[in-house]
């Protein structure tokens, strides 16, 4: 029997506010900052506290729901989700239920099966909870809690089950974070916790309608893991299933270590939340023409972007997308293409995704505080253009331009690495090496043709790299073949 997954994804995106979604408690870098410190009796669930939603929050979200194509209501509600866990202080989060900001959007993905749509059943606001740190002494093992998150404004961006692999699942959650820093709502940092994944898996017999039984893996913040845990619970429900087994409706975590998921909790559905309107927040309503107004003012999409480059650059979808992918990257590229336009696309593609960004990673450098600006490569990529210095001796330059500061050009003239095109000093660099390497000669001319590269990197060797290869290659050539 085949089996066809069917996947939905939740994504939580902690808004990039200055204060919390119902206080004014500044939102903190988790990592660096004292353990509640950022806490005041409204975030911390004291009774008879008054919650007041946050406009720029409100604003963020009808920001990215619009960018995703939803129906933006002009009215919504704050309801309690109640239930109890050790990071939830008050014992209900404020979030929105029946009356969203938004629903009803797209999304179109682009992956190695093509084109695929993905339905977005609805976008809404909530708060975060705070966050628990488990730990294990000699003799206990015991919990620390941190409201520092309790009260981030959150939004959570929920899909239809539209999804049928694991592949699919990791292009979608990057195109959604390349979005959030597109609009700048989200800084991207999966890595601090600011973007959690939740995928919801099942599995069914091809050509069943009927859904299978979900299991959702928790608040994942790593594409890679993402792609595994997907991969691993599509697995396990189709061993289960053939084994005569039942999947059970739960929540799991991922196992980094062992590379699996565990259970935590059954999953509630939504009645055992006792969901009801929020008393202390009125109904959110917004202006027609102000909603109307944010489709106008958005910015290109990544996908948008991502389709320009291919149709304006002649890139392939994937070399689009390792562009579009990053609002950072891509700026810079159209920078360098605007600074110098002889410079061919390819090229400048090929050392912005190549070289710089291997430079960049060996520095633990973002192209953001790289000090190679997008002038400077620019001006690099043209000294190869007009045969001032080769490839390679333009490689080293780049690593001396990161370090120094200096320009192409002054490092250029005070190094003296001006490519040697003097046809005369050429001959007599390739006329030594032959001379040299007299059974290397042989060899080529009795048909080992292979040999020519050898001969061609001992040329480079004692021209300091200076030489141009065109130049040289032609020259080499002829000599090898005069002596036939």
């Amino acid at each position: 029997m085949q089996f066809e997954p069917v996947i939905g994804l939740e994504i939580h995106v902690e808004m990039l506010t200055s204060s919390k979604m119902f206080c004014s408690c500044a939102v903190v870098d988790l990592p660096s900052a004292e353990p509640n410190s950022a806490v005041c009796p409204i975030c911390a669930g004291h009774p008879g506290t008054l919650p007041v939603p946050n406009i720029k929050a409100i604003e963020y979200g009808y920001k990215v729901a619009a960018a995703l194509g939803c129906t933006l209501a002009t009215t919504s509600v704050f309801s309690r989700k109640n239930y109890f866990y050790p990071d939830l202080p008050k014992g209900y989060q404020i979030t929105q239920y029946d009356e969203p900001i938004a629903s009803n959007g797209k999304i179109t993905l682009y992956t190695s099966q093509g084109y695929r749509d993905i339905r977005i059943r609805r976008v809404h606001l909530e708060e975060d909870t705070g966050k628990l740190t488990h730990a294990t002494s000699a003799n206990e093992t015991y919990s620390l809690v941190d409201l520092n998150r309790a009260g981030v404004p959150l939004l959570e961006i929920v899909t239809e089950p539209d999804f049928h692999s694991a592949e699919e699942v990791r292009v979608y959650a990057e195109y959604l974070r390349a979005l959030v820093r597109y609009l700048g709502v989200n800084s991207g940092d999966l890595e601090k916790g600011v973007m959690r994944i939740e995928p919801n898996i099942s599995v069914r017999p091809v050509g069943q309608e009927e859904l299978g039984t979900k299991v959702e893996i928790k608040n994942l913040n790593s594409f890679r893991i993402l792609e595994r845990g997907v991969d691993f619970e599509i697995k396990r429900h189709i061993a289960l299933i053939e084994s005569g087994g039942k999947v059970k409706q739960e929540t799991v975590g991922w196992d980094e270590a062992k590379q699996e998921t565990y259970s935590q909790r059954s999953k509630e559905d939504a009645h055992d939340y006792r969901y009801f309107p929020e008393p202390d927040i009125p109904p959110i309503t917004v202006d027609r023409e102000w909603l109307n107004g944010l489709y106008s003012s958005l910015p290109e999409t990544p996908w948008e972007k991502a389709k320009r480059f291919v149709e304006q650059y002649q890139l392939q979808q994937q070399e689009a997308w390792q562009l579009a992918g990053d609002i950072d990257t891509c700026t810079f590229f159209e920078a360098v293409v605007k600074e110098n336009p002889a410079v061919s696309i390819r090229t400048v593609f090929s050392w912005v995704t190549g070289e710089l960004m291997a430079l960049l990673s060996s520095r633990n450098a973002s192209i953001l505080n790289s000090p190679i600006t997008a002038k400077g490569l620019a001006d690099l990529l043209g000294t190869i253009l007009d045969g001032t210095i080769n490839h390679q001796t333009a490689k080293t330059l780049l690593v001396d331009m990161f370090d120094s500061g200096k320009t192409a050009k002054d490092i250029i003239l005070a190094k003296n690495l001006g490519q040697v095109s003097d046809s005369t000093l050429i001959n007599d660099l390739i006329a030594t090496v032959l001379q040299e390497n007299e059974p290397e000669v042989q060899s080529y001319q009795d048909g080992k043709v292979t040999v020519i590269n050898f001969l061609f990197g001992q040329v480079m060797k004692k021209a300091q790299g200076k030489a141009n290869p065109l130049v040289v290659r032609t020259e080499l050539e002829r000599q090898l073949n005069h002596g036939k």
